[in-house]
């Protein structure tokens, strides 16, 4: 009786460690882009407590995630800019057909708080501010790159080069605005409207503004992928819209379905 009574006991606390093991759920680990971030820690409890799984994020800039991943550093689902994506696809790093399109997202613009607000009313406008600026910010990230397209095409390359401030990967351009090394400093809205320290000004007006679409992959070596995916069709839903467009972006329109 008593040898029965010790193999029930053995059997209840194996099946109550299995019932714990499964209610955990995945450990989903991510590897996402700054840019998504305020949103991200938004909807991720929430997934987390749908879901039962769970969500480790690796934050970085997208020099840093594009060294990551040529590094063979493996995460379930990467989160960058849809042209880095695009190149991971072509070089076999995701899953073929795991592209997955979330938030769209524009440059925005800032001075530290308390300064004088340049008219920003145009292109023209801007270029302006640009030329007055006794510095300027700007990332290594998809709007750095684009912002330095943008000197280039306005005929000011050379003049902007030589009071330029540019933030390391993964450093946000407040910082660089808030401590006076940036009189005016350009980056994703949404990495922007959050930051104290600074006065959001506003996108740049629609002549000369870019739109970055921020694409999801499901890693090649992903060993949850299951779970990868179902954060990605999470994070699609309509339901996520209103905290997406809280944290300065857009829904993509053209979401591909991650089945």
């Amino acid at each position: 009786m008593r040898l029965n009574m010790k193999m029930k006991l053995v059997v209840a606390a194996a099946g109550g460690l299995l019932l714990s093991s499964v209610a955990q759920g995945a450990e989903v680990k991510v590897l996402a882009s700054g840019a998504v971030k305020e949103a991200a820690l938004e909807l991720f409890p929430q997934f987390e407590q749908a879901s039962g799984n769970k969500v480790v994020v690796t934050w970085a800039g997208t020099v840093d995630i594009k060294k990551k991943i040529a590094a063979g550093e493996v995460f379930d689902l990467i989160i960058v800019a849809g042209p880095e994506m695009d190149a991971f696809a072509k070089d076999g790093k995701i899953v073929a057909g795991s592209k997955v399109d979330l938030v769209k997202s524009s440059v925005g613009v800032a001075v530290k708080a308390g300064a004088p607000k340049p008219d920003l009313s145009s292109g023209d406008a801007v270029k302006k501010a640009l030329l007055a600026a006794k510095s300027v910010g700007y990332s290594q990230g998809p709007s750095g790159v684009y912002m330095q397209g943008l000197f280039e095409k306005m005929g000011i390359a050379g003049e902007i080069k030589a009071k330029a401030k540019v933030t390391t990967p993964g450093v946000p351009v407040a910082t660089l605005i808030r401590s006076g090394e940036a009189e005016i400093g350009f980056q994703q809205v949404s990495e922007l409207i959050h930051e104290a320290g600074i006065d959001f000004l506003g996108p740049l007006p629609a002549d000369i503004q870019n739109i970055t679409v921020f694409s999801s992959g499901v890693h090649a070596q992903s060993k949850e992928q299951t779970a990868a995916r179902t954060l990605q069709k999470f994070l699609t839903a309509p339901a996520a819209a209103p905290t997406i467009k809280k944290h300065g972006l857009e829904r993509a329109t053209k979401a591909a379905s991650a089945s």
